[in-house]
């Protein structure tokens, strides 16, 4: 059964629920800066989201968007600073590569934008899809962090006797 904070997560129907979600955890230090980082970032891509279906004039949304595209950049900063535990995690390589995409994915509605091109809609809807996605690993990478934390240091293999420790416990 999930826990109550689980569920509420799964409940989320907004990047601004996620950002609450996320200020909410209790993370310890090596947490804490990723977090706090990927909840403004989801801020951010929410308001970004709220203005673009408010219809806001195309001069406004510029620069939201530009000031998520250095946020996003400064996030991936603080991804390549961080240590060998979270570099060592499967899920990790996961997000670097879905942030890149999500960083691409706003250019490229960046760019039709400033061009007030037909496929603006389209090219917007991608890059909301990839918000998500990028959110989702984010959020899959923390919670395999910090499972991983808690986990028992496994114990180093034992290594086979050399033969010389052999023929001093045979000869006593």
């Amino acid at each position: 059964m999930p826990s109550l904070r689980t569920s509420r997560l799964l409940q989320a129907q907004s990047f601004d629920a996620i950002s609450q979600f996320l200020r909410e955890g209790m993370a310890d230090e090596a947490t804490r800066e990723m977090r706090d980082s990927l909840s403004a970032l989801s801020q951010q891509i929410e308001a970004l989201v709220q203005a673009r279906r408010k219809r806001v004039d195309v001069a406004a949304l510029i620069p939201l968007g530009r000031a998520l595209a250095d946020s996003a950049r400064a996030h991936q900063r603080l991804m390549n600073g961080l240590g060998t535990p979270w570099q060592s995690l499967y899920e990790f390589a996961a997000y670097q590569r879905d942030l890149r995409r999500l960083r691409d994915a706003l250019d490229a509605w960046l760019l039709v934008l400033e061009q007030h091109s037909r496929r603006e809609r389209r090219v917007f809807q991608q890059f909301e899809q990839r918000a998500w996605r990028t959110l989702g690993g984010a959020l899959l990478l923390i919670d395999m962090y910090e499972q991983s934390s808690t986990w028992p240091q496994q114990a180093q293999p034992v290594r086979a006797p050399s033969w010389w420790q052999r023929l001093r416990a045979w000869l006593g």
